[in-house]
């Protein structure tokens, strides 16, 4: 990754930390997102649940009603506040780190993460996925949910040279460059494939997509 790369991750760990307190008015505002949490009881949500950037802990409070434990990680100390709050302390375990730095000290039978792998640059996605991998008890899935390729018209992109940074704006005016990379259900089938896996990656919502996947030693 370059200098440059490491400086737009950056902004968005300082974004994420921002808009804490802003985290979670568009879960109350979007008759969508809404929709989209209530389908978590089609997903194949089971076992020890390791949920990467649990944000405010949205999802985070609808594993732990499916799961035997959750471990939700993310970077904002911020974030983490409210998600602690949210949920509570029972059956889940709350980890500040940088999701690309922490190792797990254990395996899980599901991997979670909601709207996290469009903040994966491309460069850093088959590393990514390897790591995910090596988190997964055997016979473990992932369970994603992101943006669908559609709202990238909600998104303002700047020509930074990474080809992938958005601006965001917060209530107060300051403005951040965040990671936002869109990948279609083809996209992301073929990308996975290319690096073993086996993936499912359904519309739902209108705007957004669900994802299951397995990983290469889980089909021999």
């Amino acid at each position: 990754m370059t200098h440059d790369d490491s400086a737009l991750m950056a902004e968005q760990m300082a974004y994420y930390r921002a808009r804490a307190p802003e985290y979670d008015i568009p879960y109350a505002t979007r008759a969508d997102l809404r929709e989209l949490l209530a389908g978590i009881d089609g997903l194949p949500i089971r076992g020890d649940v390791l949920e990467l950037a649990c944000g405010t802990g949205q999802w985070t409070a609808l594993l732990a009603e499916r799961a035997v434990s959750v471990t939700a990680v993310d970077a904002s100390a911020e974030t983490l506040a409210i998600a602690r709050e949210r949920v509570g302390g029972a059956g889940v375990e709350f980890v500040q780190a940088d999701l690309f730095a922490w190792e797990p000290p254990r395996r899980y039978d599901t991997v979670f993460f909601g709207f996290w792998l469009s903040h994966v640059l491309p460069e850093r996605f088959p590393e990514f996925w390897r790591s995910v991998g090596e988190s997964l008890a055997p016979g473990g899935r992932v369970v994603f949910v992101d943006d669908a390729p559609s709202e990238a018209a909600h998104e303002e992109f700047v020509a930074d040279g990474s080809g992938h940074a958005a601006l965001r704006r917060l209530r107060d005016g300051s403005a951040y460059r965040i990671v936002k990379v869109f990948r279609g259900p083809g996209e992301l089938t073929d990308q996975l494939a290319a690096l073993g896996w086996s993936v499912e990656v359904r519309p739902a919502a209108g705007s957004f997509l669900t994802g299951v996947a397995e990983p290469p030693d889980a089909r021999g």
